[in-house]
């Protein structure tokens, strides 16, 4: 009998083309899909030109605009910023010329890359996707492997089809038990990196189990294995089940007929062996989880709204004594301070972490009916154009305007200082987004991570708040 595998490794393997050392840890991979963006590729076209190669599989790539453009409620296809404008230019004349597929910004399908791939029905069972863009983990819900990469394996992918991949350790968290109200699939993984640590999952792919993910929607589970990222995991997976099949089916792209029940048939065996080994196994209670706020300037820096700033003289080790001194005073944070005291002047719902029409509905359900903060700028941005309809065909872009958002056009936007959707310095903002780092949403720029509900619960507040107090 063959040893028992991770899924993990039944991806990898199934991909492989050849080792290229005698243990298999490094080998050549096939890549299935990729998805493009205009801040990430010109390089790697530019690469593509000089040496006078073509793309090898053009219908294999699929680009998008998202990053750069804007997201104002009325939608043009002019760039305001000159530096965007030619990162669009250059990117639809690098699709034109290539062959490849392009959702531009009056796209009827633009929007955030890893928010309009799943829609489509691009991301299948056991693929394997590669981009330019770490959260391509998010496809990691669906049971394929998708991961981030540099400009030059995007040129190196796109001329070949594959790319000189280095196996992973695996790691398996078990999340048991059930959630308790008001509790999210992004407290889920915000309680998970504040238990490991920023680089926790260092060199691990990372297998999610238990009844609390199982429970969850498709969506809430793209949530976790797109900011698992930022616990240092740079693969994820998780079993497909008849949640992913029925998320799929019938989707624009998604196999249809015959094909589907193939396909269907094919992917029944993608889930680890029952004695599969993991280099490392994590337990979480999802009873015990609350609804989770960062304090500080790194995802793992980050407390149950009921807790209070931490005080860095209570910790040991110099190095992260440092790390959370500095923290605060960007912040401007004095510990003690109850977390749900915390004013704010900004919310944003977004980001490719939490856009999806779930995320929309959950927050809208928490607005309606009430309006936001005197002095809190409030914006909801749609993670595609395909989410924007949906939106305002349930009236959820009603709930919001009546209560003070901004309702805007798909994109990036304010996850990332990136475009005109930008914190001024000493702006305090909650956000849904999957990063808090210095200046990651404007220079001097304040952010709180939060799930969409607790966004909307602070914008109504004008404070960090629990939103099961609402």
């Amino acid at each position: 009998m063959p040893d028992p595998r991770t899924l993990y490794d039944k991806l990898v393997d199934s991909h492989t083309i050849r080792w290229l050392d005698e243990a298999g840890q490094q080998v050549l991979l096939y890549v299935d899909r990729t998805v493009l963006n205009e801040y990430t590729s010109p390089q790697a076209f530019t690469g593509l030109r000089e040496a006078g190669r073509e793309v090898w599989r053009p219908r294999a790539a699929l680009g998008t605009v998202d990053h750069v453009n804007p997201t104002a409620p009325r939608r043009t296809a002019a760039m305001p910023d000159e530096q965007a404008a030619r990162q669009t230019e250059y990117f639809e004349r690098n699709c034109r010329d290539f062959g490849i597929e392009l959702f531009d910004i009056l796209h009827e399908n633009q929007g955030i890359e890893h928010v309009v791939m799943p829609e489509l029905g691009l991301v299948l069972p056991g693929m394997v996707i590669a981009a330019g863009d770490s959260h391509t983990t998010t496809y990691g819900a669906f049971g394929a492997l998708g991961f981030g990469i540099g400009t030059s394996d995007i040129e190196h992918y796109l001329a070949t089809q594959t790319l000189i991949y280095r196996r992973l350790r695996p790691m398996r968290v078990i999340v048991n038990d059930t959630l308790a109200p008001g509790v999210t699939a992004k407290d889920i993984v915000m309680a998970l990196i504040r238990e490991i640590g920023a680089s926790g999952a260092n060199g691990y792919a990372v297998e999610f189990a238990g009844a609390a993910i199982d429970a969850l929607s498709v969506e809430g589970r793209m949530t976790i294995c797109n900011m698992i990222v930022e616990g240092g995991a740079r693969g994820v997976v998780m079993a497909p089940d008849e949640k992913v099949l029925a998320y799929l089916q019938g989707r624009p792209r998604a196999p249809r007929g015959a094909a589907w029940k193939q396909a269907v048939e094919a992917w029944k065996g993608l889930c680890s062996d029952e004695e599969a080994p993991f280099a490392r196994e994590i337990a979480l209670y999802g009873a015990d989880i609350q609804p989770m706020v960062t304090w500080g300037t790194s995802p793992d820096q980050a407390l149950p709204i009921g807790d209070a700033v931490p005080d860095p003289t209570h910790e040991l080790d110099p190095n992260r004594r440092r790390d959370m001194e500095r923290a605060l005073d960007y912040m401007g944070l004095r510990p003690g301070i109850k977390l749900d005291s915390i004013a704010i002047d900004r919310a944003f719902i977004g980001s490719c972490t939490n856009a999806r029409i779930e995320d929309l509905r959950d927050a809208a359900s928490v607005v309606r009916g009430r309006r936001i903060a005197s002095g809190v700028r409030a914006m909801v941005v749609p993670g595609s154009s395909a989410v924007r309809r949906v939106a305002e065909a349930e009236g959820l872009d009603r709930v919001f305007i009546e209560a003070g958002f901004e309702w805007r056009q798909s994109g990036c936007s304010m996850c990332l200082a990136m475009n005109d959707d930008v914190l001024a310095p000493g702006e305090r903002c909650a956000s849904s987004t999957n990063r808090n780092f210095e200046g990651r949403q404007g220079a001097g720029g304040r952010t709180h991570l939060m799930s969409p509900a607790m966004v909307a619960a602070a914008a109504i507040r004008g404070r960090l708040t629990d939103t099961r107090t609402l």
